[in-house]
């Protein structure tokens, strides 16, 4: 149970306590206010920089209103909160400031998921005409289910790491495409790689230390893996769920069929219903992505084995992955679904030639996107447009794009135009 004073503190401790200076801006728009009575939630994987926006968005209210509180739940004074608690906090807010009993008040309320009866204290709060922000990614609820427990009264929004314009910002650098210098391409190309290979956790980014970076990624994989699954669902069987996680970071296609028997060879006992829920857990973390392939049929996408992704390259280089081609596909897929989202995105077969992806916009095809580290060789570069056209005339999409690392053409392959542009500046046009 939480005492009054431990509340006045917590209250008054926002008040005084000063941001840190340098908050730096985010491109998702999320309103600072609604015109419907919802909860704004934020949903993401872990250290995607949910928190840090909660600030921002403050910061912003603040020069507006000062009807504001921000609680953190995870904090050790907060940490042990009950249902009753959330009464009396509200009791002691009101009795320090009277005035806002008939006003609106803006409430921040990260990882509130501790609380048992949250989603109760929300609604009120909402139903008294309160505006509410909700984070979280604690193992006892994944961020994904915060909107679930609101049950249609709030509205999501996805954070992930940061896109490369983003990253850019992060580090105090700012591009015109239209007149780049040599120098300035030369330092583009420079983040770009920084980029490919330690990801776009916000932490990450404004770690200037190789080493320092690479000790982060590890943790967090680890909390990841222990907090919030392991500890969360209570498994047992460690060691399974270890190898499956590695398997997925390793994988290109991933069948459970496969796995089951790579266990069974190494004398691990394991269902096959345990290994599928496993990889449900993982992928509810909002850190792996199982990318169906596309079909016409709602069978076929389901029946089709996936291809996998991570949320992030940092991931990648947890588990010392450095294959120049894995990253920059890893990578590109990063981007379309920080700008499309999950369910716009597939990747194709024809005839056992492969699309990476398939960019969808309410289920029309929008762009066909292969991704090619190097395309000098003819062999290689045949290979890929051919599958690319070939898409192209099934699907009757004419918006084909090649992703290299470096190389930039607009070429006429079989009466059709496809687009070769390199990393960096896709990701700056994109």
């Amino acid at each position: 149970m939480i005492n009054r004073d431990t509340w006045t503190r917590q209250i008054k401790d926002f008040e005084e306590e000063p941001f840190p200076p340098d908050i730096k801006e985010r491109e998702v728009e999320i309103p600072l206010s609604l015109d419907v009575r919802r909860a704004i939630t934020l949903i993401g994987p872990r250290r995607s920089g949910k928190t840090y926006l909660m600030f921002l968005l403050i910061k912003k209210l603040i020069e507006q209103t000062r009807n504001v509180i921000y609680l953190n739940f995870e904090s050790p004074e907060l940490k042990t909160a009950e249902p009753n608690d959330l009464s009396t906090f509200l009791d002691v807010y009101f009795s320090i400031y009277p005035e806002r009993v008939r006003e609106k008040s803006y409430f921040f309320l990260d990882e509130i998921q501790n609380v048992e009866g949250w989603e109760s204290f929300v609604r009120s709060l909402l139903d008294k005409g309160n505006s509410v922000y909700v984070s979280g990614s604690s193992s006892k609820l994944l961020s994904k289910e915060i909107a679930t427990q609101l049950r249609g009264r709030s509205i999501n929004f996805e954070i992930f790491p940061l896109t490369f314009k983003e990253f850019l910002g992060f580090k105090n650098e700012f591009f015109d495409l239209t007149s780049l210098s040599t120098q300035q391409l030369s330092q583009i190309k420079k983040y770009t790689h920084e980029f490919i290979n330690f990801g776009a956790y916000p932490e990450v980014v404004l770690t200037e230390s190789k080493r320092l970076k690479e000790k982060i990624l590890d943790e967090m994989v680890e909390v990841t893996i222990q907090r919030d699954v392991m500890e969360r669902y209570k498994i047992r069987n460690e060691k399974s769920l270890r190898i499956l996680f590695k398997a997925l970071v390793n994988s290109r296609e991933f069948s459970v069929h496969s796995f089951y028997n790579f266990l069974k060879s190494i004398g691990i006992r394991i269902s096959k219903n345990t290994i599928y829920f496993y990889l449900q857990i993982l992928e509810d973390s909002l850190v792996v992505y199982p990318l169906k392939k596309f079909s016409l049929s709602y069978k076929g996408e389901e029946q089709s084995i996936p291809k996998i992704y991570m949320v992030d390259n940092g991931i990648l280089r947890a588990y010392g992955i450095d294959n120049e081609s894995k990253l920059l596909e890893n990578l590109v897929f990063t981007e379309l679904l920080k700008r499309y989202g999950f369910k716009n995105l597939r990747y194709l077969k024809i005839n056992q030639k492969e699309v990476d992806f398939v960019v969808m916009d309410r289920k029309k095809i929008k762009q066909l996107i292969q991704v090619c580290y190097d395309v000098e060789d003819f062999s290689t570069k045949n290979r890929e447009l051919r599958a690319l056209i070939k898409a192209g005339e099934e699907l009757k999409c004419r918006n084909l794009k090649v992703i290299t690392w470096d190389y930039e053409a607009r070429e006429e392959f079989k009466n059709r135009k496809v687009e070769f542009t390199p990393l960096w500046r896709w990701l700056l046009e994109i």
